[in-house]
Order: structure tokens, then sequence, then C-alpha cells
């Protein structure tokens, strides 16, 4: 029925030969036990310093072979885990914030789909989860931390009953019950915590309240930097919601929709509830916990301006993001900072033996949503000082209009490496 030149189907069988090539070539690299650069982790820092890695050599003129930098995770889909906060309020459908991980893999990069077991940096390997040893000669840790969503008595049961009217925008699988609980929500009480302590994302919780009354958190104000707090409880009883402060959530009773909270002086406060989103406590992955690499709290300690590890026995060691150190807000936004500093130290190490002149600012920022259409961009570095990018043009301690241009930058620029931060699409030295 068709005709199909011959130019067409030498073309098709072209085309066919480099597919299976650049497929075998894969499975070969997946196999290998020796790589240049271990990136543990394929979250958002892992793809962005390993693409970023790679291209810092290119452009140094020394390019790294296909294969040369691996990426080490088992994880099946990535997700884009700010937009879960935007489903949570209605804004958008889940699968908009998932992609399968290995389709943001680039091709000169090996995905070895196994979670890390044990780290190992005497040696300068790793073990997976199968036993299968890897080394490197440049390690970048980038795993992330650990929800403990059963540290909360009953949270997980009333998570996983539709009718109980507990979510949480911090999990894939019940983001969407967020909005769903709060549009079927007509009378009684919606009740949002927070708890003390390190979480991803710590203005999350934020943007949840200020959409639809009642705030529990552990914390001692509203948000831990003081301009940005003061303008946030303002908001909040201009709004008429109630703030409870240092009330961490300790037990749910979904069957009689009773939430208990641990007070600061140890006691205990029962409140009744319509529809409760929790945001559950956090720390590190277990594996960091008694790892080598780890400190005695189970993050990785590096150096706070260059992101090396501290112990000079481990200087081929590197850390970003929420497994890091580092004191300061675990968001996407820092990470944006933190890679490219991480890769001109790590490039300058493997090519000098020693750092270089970049340097980390503690940089980070929260995106507070406060409204349809509105948000209020809290930045600041070490120290909780505010460093603004806008502070010139408007108060950022006052909700602007703003269009919702973050998933797309993310997809196209930032799981790539193309994105540095407030630099934009051009790498700087300092952030």
């Amino acid at each position: 029925m068709f005709a199909t030149s011959r130019k067409t189907v030498a073309s098709i069988v072209s085309s066919s030969q480099k597919f299976h090539y650049r497929l075998e070539s894969s499975q070969a690299a997946a196999t290998r036990d020796k790589f240049k650069i271990v990136v543990a982790g394929g979250g958002t820092g892992g793809l962005a310093v390993a693409s970023q890695i790679y291209d810092r050599f290119r452009s140094a003129g020394k390019p790294l072979k296909d294969g040369d930098i691996a990426i080490i995770d088992a994880a099946e889909n990535h997700h884009y885990q700010v937009g879960l906060t935007l489903v949570g309020a209605g804004l958008g459908a889940k699968t908009d914030f998932r992609r399968r991980l290995a389709s943001l893999i680039p091709k000169h990069t090996t995905l070895v789909p196994e979670n890390v077991h044990s780290f190992s940096p005497a040696s300068s390997s790793i073990t997976t989860a199968s036993g299968r040893e890897i080394t490197y000669e440049a390690l970048v840790v980038a795993i992330g931390m650990k929800t403990n969503w059963d540290t909360i008595s009953g949270l997980s049961q009333a998570l996983a009953n539709p009718t109980s009217g507990v979510s949480s925008i911090y999990s894939y699988d019940t983001c969407d019950k967020v909005w769903a609980d709060i549009e079927s929500l007509r009378s009684g009480k919606a009740v949002f915590t927070q708890p003390a302590g390190v979480i991803k994302c710590a203005g999350a919780p934020q943007k949840i309240i200020h959409i639809q009354v009642d705030f529990f958190t552990g914390m001692p104000t509203m948000f831990s930097v003081k301009k940005y707090s003061d303008s946030l409880n303002a908001l909040r009883e201009e709004r008429g919601v109630g703030g409870h402060f240092q009330h961490n959530l300790v037990a749910v009773d979904s069957q009689h929709h009773i939430a208990t909270f641990k007070t600061a002086d140890g006691s205990t406060t029962d409140v009744d509830y319509t529809t409760l989103h929790v945001t559950p406590p956090m720390g590190p992955p277990d594996i960091l916990k008694g790892s080598p690499i780890s400190d005695t709290t189970g993050w990785v300690p590096v150096d706070q301006s260059t992101l090396r590890h501290v112990n000079p026995e481990f200087g081929n060691v590197f850390a970003l993001g929420d497994c890091s150190s580092l004191p300061t807000s675990k968001t996407a936004a820092a990470i944006t900072a933190q890679a490219p500093i991480l890769t001109e130290n790590l490039f300058s190490v493997i090519d000098t033996g020693k750092v270089s002149s970049a340097k980390y600012s503690g940089y980070t920022s929260c995106p507070l949503l406060t409204g349809y259409g509105e948000l209020m961009l809290a930045e600041f570095k070490y120290g909780l000082v505010p460093d603004e990018t806008f502070g010139w043009l408007h108060d950022q301690a006052k909700s602007q209009r703003c269009q919702d241009v973050f998933p797309a930058a993310y997809w196209k620029y930032m799981v790539r490496g193309k994105w540095f931060g407030r630099a934009g699409l051009r790498r700087s030295g300092a952030m």
C-alpha cells in the first residue's frame, strides 16, 4: 500500500542500529564496577550535579568518557516534590510532577538501578543492596532524607484510610487527598501541623494553610527568619487562622478524629479535627546512621563553603542537599546554589588536588504560596540573614502576584544541570 524508498529504509536501519548500540552500551556500562564519579541518589541534587560535573570537565577540555559518571538509585520514578504542594492546593494533577527516572538520565551517564547499602570511604567504594561493590575516584552523596511517618502513632493507618480526613503533601500517594479533604469541608475544624526540627521545604506547610483553620507547629514562631515570620504571622491573624506554637503532633485517632499534641512542658493536649493535614517528622536516611561518612546525628558532615567532607581522609567525598550537614533550609532552591559550588570544587580536587575558590553562602529560598496566584519569596543565607534577589524592586516580605514557571523550569533546566540558582543559565563560582 505504501511505497518506501531505499533511502528511507536505510535511514530506519541506521537509526535502529544506533538505538541498539546505545542500549547495549548502556547495559554494558551498568555492569561496570569502577567509575570516575559516583553519585548516590537520583533526586533533584543527584541529577543536577551529575550533569554539571560532566559539563564542567568538557568545558575544561578534559571530557569524561560516556559511562564515567554513575547514578546509583533504585527508584522507578522521580518526583518534583515542590509540585506536590500545588496538588494539595488543587492547582495541578500529581501525574504532572512525576517522570520515569531512567528518562531523565543523559545517555553519557550510567544509571545503576539499585540503592546504596553501605559506604566504605577508606577504599573509595560503595556496596549496593544486591552486594555489588562499586569503586569511584570521587563520590557525591545526594540521597535526601527520610520521612518518619511511623513516629506519629496511628498516622500511617489514617493516611491509608480514604475517609479519615487525614492527608499530607509529603507523599505522592496522599498529596491529592489533601485537596479532596479541603474541598469537601463544609463545617468543622481544619487542622494543619508542622513538627519541630528539620524538614524538607519548611515553607510547604505555610503554603497549605494560607489557601484554606488552626495551625499547630512545634516551632516557636511561624518561620525561622524573623522578617518573613512576622509577615506570615500578620497574615495568619488577618485571615483568622489560629496559631498554636511548640505543639508537636504525636498521635492520630482517625476513628474519633482526635489529634494529640505534645507541648513544650511535656504535657499533651487532644484536639478535635474534621480535616487534618500532617507534616511528618523527618531525619537522615537509615543507611547513613552509623556510617563512616556520617556524623553522630546521621548527616554527611561537609565544609559549609566547599561541600567537601570535613574528614581529610575522605577528601574525595562530597555531599549536597537534604542528606548533608549544611545548616540551611533543605529546599530545591538551596540545591541549585549548592550544585555549581560542589561541581567546581570536585573538578578542582580531581584536577589539582585541592579545592577551588568557589564558596557556598548558604543561600536558600522558600516560595510561600499565600493565595491563588500570589506568593511571598523568602530568600536567606547562613545565619538566617535575608539574601534577596528582588529586594530592590519590592518588599519580599509581602505577597506578590506570580506566574507559576517553576515546574517548567525544573524539568527543562534544573534536573538537566542547566540551572545555576540565581545565576540562571550562567555558571557562577559563588552562591
